[in-house]
């Protein structure tokens, strides 16, 4: 799921399509969010960067937040306690949010 979101986020950023400048209608103009795609590259950057650092904990953010699994789902797959996950996934979070920030 996170290769298609960042590969449609490219996509729409590409020079041919315009540079991500989208021909929006009125109509849509309440849920338009230019810089969406943008963030979404800084995440994959961001989650490329962390699996470099702490693989473990990139797999548990991407079975989190990218395959909508449990805590307690990502604990009966890594073998791990419910806490450890629960603890490896506020550290990654700050993480990323701080390379995504900085």
């Amino acid at each position: 799921m996170r290769q298609i979101l960042v590969d449609h986020a490219r996509k729409r950023n590409a020079a041919k399509r315009g540079n991500g400048k989208a021909q929006v209608s009125l109509e849509d103009v309440v849920v338009y969010a230019p810089d969406r795609s943008e963030s979404l590259l800084a995440l994959d950057d961001a989650l490329q960067e962390l699996a470099q650092a702490a693989p473990d904990r990139c797999r548990m953010i991407e079975m989190h937040f990218f395959g909508g699994m449990t805590r307690e789902e990502i604990a009966t797959v890594t073998s791990l306690h419910v806490n450890t996950v629960a603890r490896h996934l506020r550290v990654a979070q700050a993480w990323l949010q701080s390379r995504m920030t900085g």
